[in-house]
């Protein structure tokens, strides 16, 4: 598996997890919200701090970019975790797919 489908996996993992918890809101507690949220936010840690890196061939205008989505999901998370707001999680399931999904579909020696 490539660090590209590995990656894509994930993030498909992550959106699972938030649409299960969007789905399912009322019914879960706390402790099943924060699980998912943490381990969404700790996701993109590594995705920002791996792109970013000065080691990552990507070039800057996607680092940037990948670094203000970092920012936002942060942003996203703590607003969903402080407001208690399932309608916000759309956002977050939505920018995982479409990044496992520019991810895929991508040819490997575009990398």
């Amino acid at each position: 598996m490539s660090p590209r489908e590995l990656e894509a996996n994930l993030l498909m993992k992550a959106a699972a997890r938030l649409q299960l918890i969007k789905d399912e809101w009322e019914e879960s507690s706390l402790a099943e919200k924060d699980d998912a949220l943490v381990y969404n936010r700790k996701l993109w840690t590594i995705l920002v701090t791996s792109a970013t890196s000065a080691e990552s061939e990507l070039p800057q205008d996607i680092k940037n970019n990948i670094a203000t989505l970092g920012v936002f999901v942060f942003k996203q998370t703590m607003s969903i975790i402080t407001t208690d707001d399932v309608n916000k999680i759309g956002v977050l399931i939505n920018i995982n797919r479409a990044i496992a999904e520019g991810l895929r579909s991508q040819p490997a020696d575009a990398e």
